[in-house]
């Protein structure tokens, strides 16, 4: 494929449809059991929060308390390996100190589909010395990823609008690596337009594109996905 051709739209693979905090709805909790596994049985990749509470791994994108109804870590990688899924887990770290742990516990249960993100730069270190792949975040606050070189792949965020993402991910696409990019409507903004956008960007090899978005199943559908 030449760099300036454009591809089909079902070069972007199902698994790597991020469903963000899962398959919800307004009757179905973000990052609940059944948002989680209903996003992993329809064959999508996952976004969710990771952090601990009382020397355990959870899943929470607040931080929780101990009187709260938290779903263990570990609860999400049985799932995944028990129901075979093959979607790829993009783990946001939401707390320091979390690379020893979170290393042991996909190692334990034979994960492999996944990346770590959004960790500070300081803590990426433990990540990338424990063999994990972590991805380094771009946006018009971070022009450019903080260990470029050691990093797996790239997350490319646009928190007020003004950020091209579409012109960013084909340069960064020289880097060879996997770019994970974060859909308007995770910020509240019309994601139709940029959809379009990103499908008809020229130069830009979508089967090495990751979207994270609220919409999973429309996705799927406008990019031409197959389904399972």
């Amino acid at each position: 494929m030449s760099y300036g051709e454009r591809v089909e739209m079902s070069d972007l693979a199902r698994t790597n449809i991020l469903a963000h905090r899962g398959s919800w709805n307004d009757n179905i909790p973000k990052n609940s059991r059944e948002a989680l596994s209903r996003a992993l049985l329809a064959g999508f990749g996952l976004e969710t929060d990771i952090r601990d509470l009382d020397g355990t791994l959870v899943i929470s994108h607040d931080p929780p308390e101990a009187s709260d109804d938290v779903i263990p870590f570990d609860w999400l990688l049985d799932f995944y390996i028990s129901n075979n899924c093959s979607g790829m887990l993009a783990l946001n770290i939401k707390s320091d100190g979390l690379a020893a742990m979170s290393e042991a516990a996909l190692r334990h249960y034979g994960v492999t589909q996944y990346f770590v993100f959004d960790m500070s730069i300081p803590d990426m270190l433990a990540y990338l010395r424990a063999g994990m792949p972590a991805y380094s975040r771009v946006s018009e606050y971070e022009p450019k990823p903080a260990l470029a070189a050691e990093c797996s792949g790239i997350w490319l965020d646009n928190f007020t609008g003004g950020f091209p993402q579409e012109p960013a991910a084909v340069e960064l696409h020289g880097l060879g690596k996997p770019i994970a990019i974060v859909s308007p409507e995770l910020h509240k903004r019309p994601h139709e337009a940029f959809w379009s956008s990103l499908r008809n960007q020229a130069g830009l090899n979508m089967s090495s594109i990751l979207l994270c978005t609220d919409f999973p199943d429309e996705a799927a559908l406008f990019f031409g996905s197959p389904t399972l």
